[in-house]
């Protein structure tokens, strides 16, 4: 499919937060960063990476690519920042090889979500992460049995269960697309989806038709935007990031439909290299999201 220039772009339940009015509506939600987005900050200088996001604006965080340090270090420079972590990505092997250890971890950060961000590759014959293949479907039906195991037993401890697409699961495999088998053969109760919004677009779909045709899987929303060539069809194999609105995809669209028949939770920007000086491009992602208060 086609995809415009300006044609791409979540939200519901309003959640109280440390007291702080950072708001982005009509999600109305606090304002979220995935914590990828600073990385090589974090491993320089934890406190002045998360003051930067919070100075920034943002209230709540996706963990990420944490620093390797214990989980009570973590969750204390989080507190000092003023930052609240709500959710944390997990590998596929950590959630299947590792539970308890990665359990515990996160509960100590505070986290409500744990974010599965790839399948599993149980049949070796999907795609290396990195290049532009397709995902075998053994291994998507493989995962989709799988993560509702794993959602199962999440919710035995209080937590719940996500899946983060890239672009891979939008390539077609033996006349399907691996990520609506995802949606539709997981559990609704037991897996929830977060939308990254601009891996769909450069995947070649619309994150406002996968919305309306799958009415509330999607409990969160990863906001990024990308510069996409006019008249780009399919798969982009060439995506440069960049700021939020500086590229081509328009969230207003996207937000409005996501509250329209949605439940999301929590939106995070992720950030996943700077066009500018890193603490500028937090502030700019950050306003980019107030724009849409009111």
């Amino acid at each position: 499919m086609a995809i415009s220039r300006r044609g791409f772009v979540g939200g519901a339940a309003a959640v109280g937060l440390l007291g702080r009015a950072a708001w982005a509506n009509p999600l109305g939600l606090p304002l979220g960063i995935q914590l990828y987005s600073v990385r090589e900050q974090m491993a320089a200088d934890l406190d002045d990476a998360l003051g930067a996001v919070s100075a920034a604006g943002f209230v709540e965080v996706e963990a990420a690519a944490l620093p390797k340090r214990p989980a009570k270090e973590i969750r204390a420079a989080l507190d000092r920042a003023g930052l609240r972590c709500v959710s944390s990505h997990r590998s596929f092997v950590e959630l299947t090889t590792k539970f308890d250890e990665t359990v515990a971890y996160d509960k100590e950060l505070g986290v409500q979500w744990i974010v599965c961000p790839s399948p599993a590759a149980n049949s070796g014959k999907g795609a290396t992460p990195g290049t532009w293949g397709a995902f075998a479907l053994d291994d998507i039906y493989f995962t989709a049995e799988q993560l509702d195991r794993i959602g199962e037993r999440l919710g035995g401890v209080g937590v719940r269960l996500g899946y983060h697409n890239h672009w891979h699961e939008f390539v077609v495999s033996e006349g399907k697309v691996p990520y609506f088998e995802l949606l539709e053969r997981t559990d609704p109760k037991k897996v929830h989806f977060e939308m990254d919004c601009g891996w769909v677009v450069v995947g070649g779909k619309s994150p406002v038709e996968i919305m309306t045709n799958y009415p509330r899987r999607f409990t969160m929303l990863h906001v990024k935007d990308f510069k996409i060539p006019d008249g780009a069809q399919g798969v982009v194999t060439d995506p440069k990031v960049t700021e939020l609105g500086m590229g081509s995809i328009d969230y207003g669209p996207v937000f409005a439909q996501a509250a329209k028949n949605q439940r999301i939770e929590h939106a995070f920007v992720e950030q996943e290299a700077f066009d500018m000086p890193w603490k500028d491009s937090l502030k700019v992602d950050a306003d980019y999201m107030k724009r849409f208060h009111g």
